[in-house]
């Protein structure tokens, strides 16, 4: 499938976006964020929609995704201050507005379905933080350990091509044994170790 818009071609196949004759160099995040807003531009997309739709579900910070669609509106010749192509709609999302016209044999309208005739490539490492265990005998010290467990949980996340399971599900598996068993269900190919000394502030390691 091409898209055209502009002086600008968007070839899904070929995973390219092209100005005229030159190609515009794009992360692979940014050229799926931009084929995702091109495929549902009849509707405003939120940025649930992006995370899912981009990124999986992952963790994605807000920095993280401004930066990502700054990038692509400048792919395009667009800013966050004109907004001719990519127009954001205070409190519900972003939209491309820009003509587009198609080239390929599906017929030129847009469903929220499309989106998905392309999944995003799965992350090369995956990763659970299990939660940590409070091996002092104080029972009120358990918040230190759940606090060790969120704060890996958000630094991880920033590691870009990373899936981090998020903290309300790692959760659900307090107290469970079998470390591997329980990544291996998350669809992980690692896990952090899950126990750690809260009265010793203790630290937590990945398998090598």
């Amino acid at each position: 499938m091409v898209f055209r818009f502009g002086d600008h071609v968007l070839d899904i196949e070929r995973r390219e976006l092209r100005r005229g004759a030159e190609p515009v160099a794009l992360e692979p995040q940014v050229f799926d964020l931009l084929v995702y807003l091109v495929r549902n531009r009849g509707r405003v997309v939120s940025k649930d929609d992006l995370i899912h739709g981009v990124w999986g579900g992952r963790i994605v910070s807000d920095s993280a995704l401004t930066t990502r669609l700054n990038a692509a509106r400048k792919a395009v010749d667009d800013s966050g201050a004109a907004q001719r192509v990519i127009r954001t709609v205070h409190r519900k999302g972003v939209r491309f507005i820009g003509e587009v016209s198609e080239d390929g044999e599906q017929a030129a309208r847009v469903e929220p379905a499309a989106a998905l005739a392309d999944p995003p490539t799965a992350p090369r490492l995956s990763i659970v933080v299990l939660p940590f265990a409070n091996l002092s005998d104080d029972p009120e010290q358990q918040y230190f350990a759940d606090g060790i467990t969120g704060d890996l949980t958000t630094d991880l996340s920033r590691i870009p091509d990373m899936l981090v399971i998020s903290r309300n599900t790692a959760f659900t598996y307090r107290n469970k044994p079998t470390q591997s068993r329980l990544a291996a269900s998350l669809g992980c190919a690692m896990s952090s170790k899950e126990t750690s000394n809260a009265r010793e502030a203790g630290s937590a390691s990945l398998p090598s």
